[in-house]
């Protein structure tokens, strides 16, 4: 049987691992790859602890924020698209200043 603390472990590298992401990459992309992890290391974490205390209550919580998280990435991830089709590059040094008339 695993234990709660493996459980936690995983969260917690999986939560780090997406912090690193963000504050280390350039790309949007990316950047937003990491804070997908980082999400789905707080839901592992609602998950384990739920099963330890035998309550529903935050695994309900982790289907709607999945739920969530898909709608947002669709969103998401047309707005990436539409900043490459302007920019030509998913750096996020080039979205600095996005202004309406713009063009570079």
């Amino acid at each position: 049987m695993i234990s709660l603390t493996s459980y936690a472990f995983v969260a917690m590298m999986l939560f780090s691992i997406g912090a690193i992401g963000v504050i280390s990459r350039r790309n949007i992309f990316v950047i937003y790859m990491s804070i997908e992890m980082m999400l789905n290391g707080v839901n592992l974490f609602l998950v384990t602890f739920a099963r330890y205390h035998f309550n529903m209550d935050p695994q309900v919580i982790t289907v709607m924020v999945i739920a969530i998280a898909a709608a947002e990435a669709a969103i998401f991830l047309s707005v990436i698209i539409l900043l490459y089709r302007s920019r030509k590059s998913l750096d996020t040094d080039i979205f600095n200043t996005l202004k309406q008339g713009e063009r570079t």
